[in-house]
């Protein structure tokens, strides 16, 4: 029967018909069960460059749209090279199927100029800011979502999921000791090297004590530490709430009549406002310690000296004003890390979009909220 059929495979020869003309003669079968094989043929053509080639197409025995493409191929990569070439031996319905090939040949890939306009300016300006406006509802809608669930749970306790907490505070505060305590012993290290290198010049290498210090407990400690916590925790909370969404696990907690500011927002967002304060503790004591250790050995100041000067340089209210800053800066990250990850949509490549959106606008708030708070202390005197 017909189906049984093996297919033919696909083959060439080259004939010199005349000093300027030679002919590539096609046989076998050029169909999509011999498509491997006629890829492999047709890169193995070799004809003379300076002489007119026509392909002969009268001895193929089955050819469809596949090998048809690769015969408009072949020819096309001999005329890419500098040759002239001819398609014969096509039947009249040989011949349509290679015109409606031709015709429907996708035309040569142009980039796009992209030109700078007044109005493409202003248009994406402007969704920008509605983009931005959105993000700004979106975190107010969960704030109103949390106040509503805090205040149920100050009323009923036994709603607060103590267990969510301690897991999500174990892994944003234990698990990230090792690394906050490593990166701020080495800032406060680098912070002291420096600072002595310039005030040795000037006979002031005491006072370096004072610029680690204050520069340490004030702004520095915090600050690092919440960038290494938006990076770090901030994106594990997107990426986990925006795996659930793309699982349908949110939308089963809707149905099944769960609130899901109470069972996912919660927990981390207020194992983050504890945590944060005390990595941020940790922070400040290993930058000092990191401090100490290298004005020793770079400055010649003993431990002794070190801390007497340290004690008469900073106060508690020093120490305060980090710490303070730190919830603050812990509610901003899970707010930011909780709307982006309920954002994200049904594909891989949205869920990495909302992560990295996730931990670059919680960097940008962090840093805002410290000029605000830095604003503010200086006008009440701290």
């Amino acid at each position: 029967m017909a189906f049984l059929e093996k297919n033919i495979a696909p083959a060439y020869r080259v004939d010199a018909t005349s000093s300027d003309q030679q002919m590539l003669c096609l046989s076998g079968d050029w169909t999509v069960s011999t498509l491997a094989a006629a890829e492999k043929l047709i890169d193995s053509v070799v004809v003379d460059k300076h002489r007119l080639t026509c392909i002969d197409t009268s001895a193929i025995g089955v050819i469809d749209t596949s090998g048809a493409w690769l015969v408009h191929r072949l020819r096309g990569t001999l005329e890419f090279g500098g040759r002239r070439v001819e398609l014969s031996g096509l039947n009249d319905v040989r011949r349509q199927l290679f015109d409606q090939i031709e015709r429907h040949h996708p035309p040569r890939w142009k980039p796009d100029r992209l030109r700078f306009s007044i109005v493409g300016f202003l248009d994406a300006t402007g969704r920008q800011v509605v983009n931005v406006g959105k993000d700004g509802v979106a975190m107010l809608h969960i704030l109103g979502s949390l106040g509503i669930v805090v205040a149920t749970v100050l009323l009923q306790p036994k709603r607060l999921r103590g267990i969510a907490v301690a897991v999500q505070f174990d892994r944003s505060c234990i698990g990230a000791v090792p690394i906050v305590a490593l990166m701020s012993f080495l800032i406060g290290a680098i912070i002291s090297q420096q600072g002595g290198f310039y005030l040795r010049q000037f006979g002031a290498d005491i006072f370096v004590v004072d610029l680690a210090g204050i520069l340490v407990l004030r702004e520095i400690g915090v600050i690092l530490t919440a960038i290494m916590v938006a990076g770090r925790s901030g994106s594990a909370f997107t990426a986990e709430l925006g795996a659930m969404r793309m699982q349908e696990e949110v939308d089963a907690l809707h149905v099944i009549g769960l609130s899901v500011t109470e069972v996912l927002v919660l927990p981390r967002i207020l194992a983050l406002m504890i945590a944060l304060p005390i990595l941020t503790f940790i922070a400040d004591i290993a930058a000092l310690f990191g401090a100490g250790l290298t004005v020793w050995a770079y400055l010649d100041i003993p431990p002794a000296a070190f801390l007497t000067q340290l004690q008469a340089a900073v106060t508690l209210d020093t120490l305060m004003v980090g710490i303070v800053k730190a919830p603050f800066m812990a509610l901003i990250i899970g707010l930011i890390a909780c709307v982006e990850g309920l954002k994200v949509g049904g594909s891989a490549e949205s869920l990495g979009r909302h992560t990295t959106m996730s931990v670059v606008k919680a960097i940008f708030l962090v840093i805002v909220v410290d000029g605000l708070f830095a604003i503010f202390f200086a006008s009440i005197g701290v």
